[in-house]
């Protein structure tokens, strides 16, 4: 790689222009914003940077070939001609990851079974020997993106997916943990900027207040992960990529309560292990609670992402949203409260009146991610400031 190059961003649907900016942040020339990515411009320190800083991204993703392909035996030639051996060799392993949106392919599985075949075949031809497949840990992880006729072959630069921060250490009885990328674009969204307390009441397996504290304290969320697939490249520069991770951000210390609370013991001392794994039990108040008990806060952040009915059945779904915006207005004056839900029946039930709203996606939930402000003081002083404060 001597000159700038394209690269791809995958992210969460909802999420494309905060990575576009985050992107520029960490040296991008040029960004495009795509469904669920960012296609942006660089060189080999932009990607090694992208992987270890970005808290938006999924995968770095290097195209390397592009075509039109209707049909499987017109896919197999094409990637069969390509010249393998610039990324490849026989000692390497590989495997394919296929994400396939086409009228003339509906089968992912059966596209990465012709993408290998092609592979094998163009180096057993060469030398009659081949690199073999391994799925679980391959030396070069290639993706393979069609949409409809149009087929765009890359390598993962990132060796899987980015979301795996590397602080998981089970998700005990939890189905349905929330996305890291997820929870870091929730707290990017909200604008907290670590200088206000941060509250998750109903934490799970703490990743809301884990991603709000790797925020605040400016700690790079990629330098956790043990290996990312530009390791294994043929043309991986280990003293440029070391002096990328030198240079990125120095930490900030966080002076402000950054606290994960749940009413449920196996989820406190869940998200107790993995604050210890990342160690930020300095920065991080791991409580036993529940949000109604909760001791009253002023001008403080919460972000909260509570039972929505699919995946987590509480008994009483309304109740628990009422009793969310009971005590959001009555313990927590002058504050930001920012819900994530895919129920806006449940959502209804807050009674507050939301400021902003916008969609994102929790796995293929669609949900609404709402913005509720309250005050200090009773209704019509909050009234008579706001007017006031409008003719300024």
């Amino acid at each position: 790689m001597t000159g700038p190059e394209k690269f791809h961003a995958k992210t969460l649907k909802g999420l494309e222009p905060l990575l576009a900016e985050e992107l520029k942040s960490l040296g991008a020339s040029r960004t495009e914003i795509v469904n669920r990515g960012v296609t942006f411009y660089g060189g080999m320190a932009l990607m090694y940077r992208a992987n270890l800083a970005s808290r938006l991204a999924l995968r770095i993703l290097l195209p390397i070939l592009s075509f039109d392909a209707t049909d499987s035996d017109t896919l197999y030639r094409k990637v069969r001609r390509f010249d393998w051996s610039r990324y490849l060799d026989n000692r390497m392993t590989f495997a394919i990851d296929s994400v396939v949106h086409s009228p003339h392919f509906n089968n992912s599985q059966y596209v990465s079974q012709k993408v290998k075949d092609a592979i094998v075949d163009r180096f057993r031809d060469a030398t009659s020997l081949r690199p073999s497949v391994n799925r679980e840990l391959p030396d070069l992880l290639i993706n393979v993106h069609i949409s409809g006729k149009w087929v765009t072959v890359s390598l993962d630069s990132s060796g899987g997916s980015l979301h795996r921060r590397g602080y998981r250490t089970g998700h005990g009885y939890f189905e349905a943990p929330l996305n890291e990328v997820l929870a870091a674009g929730m707290v990017m969204i909200s604008g907290w900027d670590g200088k206000t307390p941060f509250l998750d009441p109903m934490c799970g397996s703490g990743t809301l207040a884990i991603e709000a504290a790797l925020i605040a304290a400016n700690i790079p969320p990629g330098i956790f992960r043990k290996q990312y697939g530009f390791e294994n490249w043929k043309d991986f520069d280990r003293e440029l990529m070391e002096h990328v991770a030198q240079k990125l951000s120095d930490e900030r210390e966080v002076g402000v309560p950054i606290i994960a609370r749940d009413v449920d013991p196996e989820a406190v001392d869940l998200t107790r292990r993995q604050v210890k794994q990342m160690d930020l039990q300095n920065i991080i108040t791991v409580e036993q609670g529940d949000l109604a008990d909760a001791e009253a806060m002023e001008g403080i952040t919460l972000i909260m992402n509570p039972p929505y009915g699919e995946r987590m059945k509480p008994d009483d779904i309304e109740t628990l949203y009422s009793t969310i915006g009971s005590t959001l207005k009555h313990k927590f004056p002058g504050s930001e409260a920012w819900i994530l839900s895919s129920s806006k029946k449940a959502l209804g039930r807050v009674g507050l009146k939301p400021s902003t709203k916008r969609v994102l996606y929790n796995g293929s939930l669609e949900c609404s991610y709402v913005n509720y402000r309250t005050f200090l003081g009773n209704w019509k002083d909050h009234k008579a400031q706001s007017a006031g404060n409008q003719k300024k």
